[in-house]
């Protein structure tokens, strides 16, 4: 005759086997993907000026559209969404959710221009858009504006939008919770560096940089971070090893990477001052894990998309998608991670994993308590 002891055992080993194959899955399918794309949507002038002649305009922003659908990434930080937003989110209001639109440029719910005092002309909009997957949640929202922009009506035009960044504090569909930020950086034209004439442009950026690495420190928690945009950055050109990533890492609080650099130059920064790579673009896909992190993040796979992005042969805009595959290490930090610890108090209820309350002396193998899951 078999005793109560021996039943329990069983259910003790089989609740461990599902535990183990449950943490097994997981661990498979411990992945997430993030894509950056400036969508060009600039508008054809700006007052007198022309300033984007060929771009993708309305008809191409909803194929842009298309292929954001088509790509399935979890989260998706955009940049210069201004004047085509609804052709933009016209085909991802069924999967995604998203932040605020900061308007266009000359549209008709703004204020005339002052053409007398345009020097003194400066757009609200940010032209930034941070999008994900219904099946996750942003928990926070902050939106910040750059300290120091630089040319007005030239110079590419950026003192005369807002540019700045976004933070967004998220949860994804797996319970990884992250911090992304989406920015989009200063500009320079090959007119202006041919000539030598780009100093300025190139401050500015640089106390973009500061002003973005300051932030993200006084925010820092155990979350893994991921910093993606249009960021007008060279590694040869800009420093953003040293103002940026070589400062956090002196810090002592986290390690920081890029992935390009990781998966496709072989961990080596391209050097600060020397020629150009090959294969290194404006846009970029920078991730910080704090050095407490109970999931750490790592990239797998990192894609430029010159491939898919294109119609008859041509480019959807003037940048390429760059999309990141991460996976992370660890359990998944809500009700889908298992832990073994033993320290919840004992007056909090614990339940079984069909959701009955169990009494404090009946809480063996796997429980669930504090929205997640224990061995006991």
């Amino acid at each position: 005759m078999k005793t109560l002891s021996y039943y329990k055992n069983k259910a003790l080993t089989a609740a461990v086997l599902l535990v183990a194959a449950t943490a097994s899955a997981q661990q498979a399918d411990n992945t997430f993907s993030v894509m950056t794309l400036n969508v060009d949507g600039l508008p054809a002038k700006i007052a007198f000026f022309d300033v984007n002649k060929d771009g993708p305009a309305s008809a191409g922003s909803e194929l842009i559209s298309e292929y954001i659908v088509s790509k399935d990434c979890d989260i998706v930080a955009m940049q210069e969404d201004f004047n085509y937003r609804w052709e933009i989110w016209s085909r991802l209001f069924a999967d995604y959710n998203h932040d605020e639109w900061s308007g266009g440029i000359m549209t008709e719910d703004q204020p005339a221009i002052d053409y007398a005092h345009l020097h003194h002309t400066k757009f609200t909009c940010d032209g930034l858009n941070m999008s994900w997957k219904k099946a996750g949640k942003s928990d926070v929202y902050e939106r910040v504006a750059w300290q120091r922009s630089f040319g007005k009506f030239s110079h590419d035009f950026d003192d005369i939008i807002t540019k700045g960044f976004r933070r967004h504090e998220m949860t994804l569909a797996n319970g990884l919770e992250l911090v992304v930020y989406n920015m989009h950086m200063d500009a320079s034209s090959d007119r202006d560096e041919k000539a030598g004439n780009d100093g300025k442009d190139r401050e500015a950026r640089q106390t973009q940089w500061e002003q973005l690495r300051d932030y993200i420190l006084s925010h820092l928690d155990k979350r893994p971070v991921i910093v993606m945009g249009d960021m007008n950055s060279y590694y040869h050109r800009d420093p953003v090893q040293s103002v940026f990533i070589e400062a956090i890492e002196k810090t002592g609080l986290a390690s920081v990477g890029d992935a390009w650099v990781d998966i496709q130059h072989g961990g080596a920064f391209p050097v600060f001052g020397g020629e150009p790579t090959e294969g290194e673009t404006l846009d970029k896909v920078i991730y910080i894990n704090p050095n407490d992190t109970p999931t750490p993040i790592t990239p797998k796979r990192v894609i430029l998309d010159t491939t898919d992005y294109l119609n008859g042969g041509k480019p959807l805009g003037d940048h390429y998608p760059l999309i990141v595959t991460f996976a992370y290490d660890g359990l998944s930090t809500g009700i889908n991670g298992v832990s073994t610890a033993q320290d919840e108090s004992q007056d909090t209820p614990a339940y079984s994993l069909q959701g009955i309350i169990l009494p404090q002396g009946d809480q063996h193998g796997v429980v669930i308590q504090q929205h997640r899951k224990f061995i006991k």
